[in-house]
């Protein structure tokens, strides 16, 4: 009997640290919106095969106040990353590609700026962040949406981008080479990134309310989709659906709760439909889920990991010795997370409709804290306390920057005349930035970004402030001019005056000279 009761009490305790209480987590999940000022969240979580929650909390959009549901769609950004390389590895089973094939071979004018890597780079190193860019290194090629450049444009430009970093040396997070990825997906198998995605994966996992691009989902006329929101003058408000068609293979996919919850069950069920159809051999699973390039990891750490790093097309790491396949997803006014920890055979999906990456990871550590038997260790306050302190360490440094300007707008004598700097810059693989006079107001024009636009206000006697006219990017850039003997304007570089500015604003790797 007392062998019995002790083995009574060792369930027990298991059950209690294996779940996390629904009213609580409903608790949480509420305190989150709050804290961060999220308009809507919507988190799932998935269990030996069984859904174990999927519910949403708040509203899909400000302007409407409908609210979001487990159904609402959500842009899940870059977490479409692993639907591209499962449809590489799809092709790789049909035996039409190889991850160790040569890019060239499936795109013979693919070219980057280095001989020897435009020789070698392979569709491996294009999903694996390892071909040598920096860290969102040509995103303004789609970056905020409503640029003019095509798929093609982006595939040739590739070839004026120095590389940051030597060559299969690091990993630097970049998605172009995703956007490179996609176009082997659509020549070698004949269909559109989206109609491959659509066709050859959602459809048969199940994920019936899911598209493969934004524009596929507004052409279906849907109706329960969020608004991107983002913080604006301190306050959240909603903002147009920001991201490019050119750039659907890495970030295009539009999603919910349900239909994310039924791709975790999937992969954790070796790449395996509900119908019992596998899609991907075990033989491609492996190298998707093996560390293709690693990335350092502090000696001291929340979960006790030893390695973290990339396979094709997910992030890996260890948390108190399980492996976990992770990815993140942001657009301007969207964050998602998608986990699995498949020894567990545990997965988290949290969607939201704002930037706020802390509301995310406080909900789903909290969430793999419960199942890892991790004493509540409050997540929601950590992420509040160094956001909190983060935020208002970003503020003073863009008000120190503008109170400079105004101090500086009253030596006239001192400012960059007009006629020193008006006219077209142009750099070799983002195109012409236009300099001009509005009025009484100097203006600053990107021409394949027409949204990227703004006033021109003075810093120093060679420096100029773009002040964009969208207040959501939060992307003001110092404007530095190099100018002749004769005190005319020959090029500009470009340079965030915050930290706060996303990494896909790549305003520094341009090197914009003055066309005659």
């Amino acid at each position: 009997m007392k062998t019995k009761f002790s083995i009574l009490l060792f369930l027990i305790s298991c059950i209690s640290f294996s779940q996390i209480e629904e009213k609580k987590l409903d608790d949480i999940i509420q305190n989150t919106l709050e804290t961060f000022d999220v308009p809507g969240i919507s988190v799932g979580i998935i269990k030996d095969g069984e859904t174990i929650y999927s519910k949403g909390f708040g509203v899909r959009s400000l302007t409407t106040n409908q609210e979001m549901t487990d159904e609402t769609l959500v842009g899940i950004a870059s977490n479409s990353k692993g639907f591209t390389a499962t449809a590489l590895a799809i092709l790789a089973d049909e035996g039409k590609l190889s991850f160790n094939d040569k890019v060239s071979k499936h795109i013979p004018e693919f070219k980057m700026h280095d001989a020897y890597a435009s020789q070698e780079v392979t569709i491996k190193d294009l999903i694996t962040h390892r071909a040598g860019l920096g860290l969102g290194q040509g995103d303004l090629m789609f970056f905020p949406e409503g640029g003019s450049l095509t798929v093609n444009d982006i595939i040739h430009n590739v070839r004026y981008l120095k590389p940051e970093n030597s060559f299969r040396s690091t990993l630097d997070y970049n998605n172009i080479m995703f956007i490179v990825a996609g176009e082997v997906i659509h020549r070698v198998s004949g269909l559109s990134w989206a109609e491959f995605i659509e066709q050859k994966i959602l459809k048969p996992v199940g994920m019936t309310s899911s598209y493969g691009s934004y524009n596929n989902a507004k052409k279906a006329n849907v109706s329960n989709i969020i608004d991107a929101h983002a913080p604006v003058d301190g306050k959240v408000v909603a903002i147009p659906h920001d991201w490019n068609e050119t750039a659907n293979a890495a970030g295009g996919i539009i999603s919910n709760i349900k239909d994310m919850n039924t791709w975790a069950e999937f992969l954790m069920n070796g790449f395996t439909t509900k119908e019992g159809v596998k899609l991907v051999t075990d033989k491609q699973i492996y190298q998707l889920w093996n560390l293709q390039i690693a990335s350092p990891v502090s000696l001291k750490n929340s979960y006790d990991s030893n390695f973290r790093g990339y396979g094709l097309g997910w992030f890996l790491t260890d948390v108190k010795g399980h492996k976990q396949v992770y990815h993140t997803g942001g657009l301007i006014g969207t964050v998602t997370q998608f986990t699995l920890i498949p020894d567990m055979n545990l997965g988290i999906v949290v969607l939201t409709n704002q930037q706020s990456g802390a509301a995310f990871s406080a909900i789903t550590n909290t969430i793999k804290d419960a199942y890892l038997g991790v004493e509540d260790r409050d997540w929601l306050k950590k992420y509040n306390e160094i956001m909190t302190k983060r935020n208002a360490e970003f503020e003073k440094e863009k008000q120190e920057v503008f109170a400079k300007s105004e101090a500086f707008k009253k030596d006239k004598k001192c400012q960059i005349k007009n006629e020193q700097i008006i006219g077209t810059y142009t750099d070799n693989w983002f195109g012409d930035v236009e300099i001009l006079n509005d009025g009484n107001t100097l203006r600053i024009s990107c021409k394949t970004s027409p949204r990227l636009k703004g006033e021109l206000i003075p810093y120093s006697s060679n420096v100029m402030i773009a002040k964009w006219d969208d207040r959501s990017y939060d992307a003001d850039v110092f404007v530095n001019f190099q100018f002749d003997e004769n005190g005319k304007a020959q090029g500009m570089k470009l340079k965030p005056i915050s930290d706060i500015t996303d990494f896909s604003f790549d305003f520094e790797d341009l090197d914009l000279k003055k066309k005659e």
